[in-house]
């Protein structure tokens, strides 16, 4: 424990499924300091997601563009008067859960906290407490390890998340009441290498024979309209309709979500409802289920570039150019089998 704790930054600026991967250690550092105002170093979609949302964040910093930090893209410089500015609230602790930390650590060092805890990869910075960062660790368990080293109290180890009532009075606004029995189907995934075909999300909504929604981005709109054209039965697509608050309010309704390893899975799971997924078998080491009664991964065990045969086990091997499905040994009637186990 760190003794006078009153305000924790916690750096996590990344994605929807990234976040809910980290609530357990958000939650566990709450736990240990109650009394403390835990702030979140993130997003916009962050700030406008979890403001007024119950849970272990009091306040979100939805950070700008930063290399490293908050963006992927090169050439985002941390800006002018940024880390004076976060330095004038008193952070007692600063807590890195957001990769290796070699620029991480260092914008996490610039916030002049008491005591700086968090990962480090071989070469990156030292936080004044860390743990070593390596390939193939759960995420979840590796950011309770790094809340473990300034007293953090675990509890669960997979998120829940709060639905507001302003969550569903966007779902009611903007598609009515769902009907019951309801199964969602998400097709996307960010990495084209995760997502299964659609012509198999299709025959699996078919064969459970329930109401279907599929839900996506509106980039991911071919991917939804895949789905809804190759099944034999009428399923409603929910493309770009619904913000992250609708989602987590529509989810909340289903009886079950089928999708890839993706952000909407996570969410769905936080919300308490079951899920059967398809992963990639390094992915599902990485950020997969934790638990095996309401959430059924389907694991591909492809090691090798189903295009050009490269190999993608090692973490430090080259990858290769090809972005096509790496689960495409992961059978509908699998799918199928563990969806009806659910919902029965």
């Amino acid at each position: 424990m760190v003794g006078g704790v009153r305000r924790i930054a916690v750096l996590r600026a990344n994605a929807l499924g990234d976040y809910l991967l980290a609530v357990p250690a958000l939650e566990a550092l709450k736990r240990a300091y109650p009394g403390a105002r835990l702030t979140l170093l993130g997003r916009p979609w962050h700030e406008e997601f979890l403001t007024g949302r119950p849970g272990p964040v009091d306040e979100v910093v939805a950070l700008p563009p930063i290399s490293g930090v908050s963006t992927l893209e090169s050439g985002h410089a941390v800006p002018d008067g940024l880390c004076s500015r976060l330095r004038e609230r008193g952070f007692d602790l600063a807590v890195q859960i957001h990769g290796g930390g070699r620029f991480s650590n260092p914008f996490v060092r610039r916030l002049g906290a008491r005591v700086s805890a968090g990962l480090r990869a071989p070469g990156a910075e030292r936080l004044d407490r860390w743990v070593p960062y390596g390939d193939h660790h759960h995420e979840t368990l590796r950011f309770l390890e790094v809340a473990a080293l300034v007293g953090g109290v675990p509890g669960g180890l997979e998120a829940r998340l709060a639905v507001t009532a302003a969550d569903r009075a966007e779902l009611g606004r903007t598609l009515g009441p769902p009907p019951a029995g309801l199964v969602a189907v998400h097709p996307g995934a960010t990495d084209p290498r995760r997502r299964w075909p659609v012509e198999r999300f299709a025959e699996v909504a078919d064969r459970i024979g329930r109401p279907v929604a599929v839900t996506g981005t509106r980039a991911e709109l071919d991917l939804v309209m895949g789905v809804v054209t190759a099944m034999r039965r009428p399923a409603f697509p929910v493309v770009g309709a619904l913000g992250i608050c609708g989602l987590a309010a529509l989810y909340e309704r289903c009886d079950l979500v089928i999708a890839n390893d993706t952000g909407p899975r996570h969410l769905a799971a936080a919300v308490g409802t079951p899920t059967v997924s398809v992963y990639w078998c390094g992915n599902l080491i990485n950020a997969g289920p934790l638990s095996r009664t309401s959430h059924r991964p389907l694991v591909s065990w492809a090691t090798t570039c189903p295009s050009c045969g490269a190999g993608r086990v090692d973490p430090g091997a080259e990858p290769c150019s090809h972005d096509g499905s790496w689960v495409l040994d992961v059978s509908a009637d699998r799918v199928t089998e563990q969806a009806e186990d659910l919902l029965s």
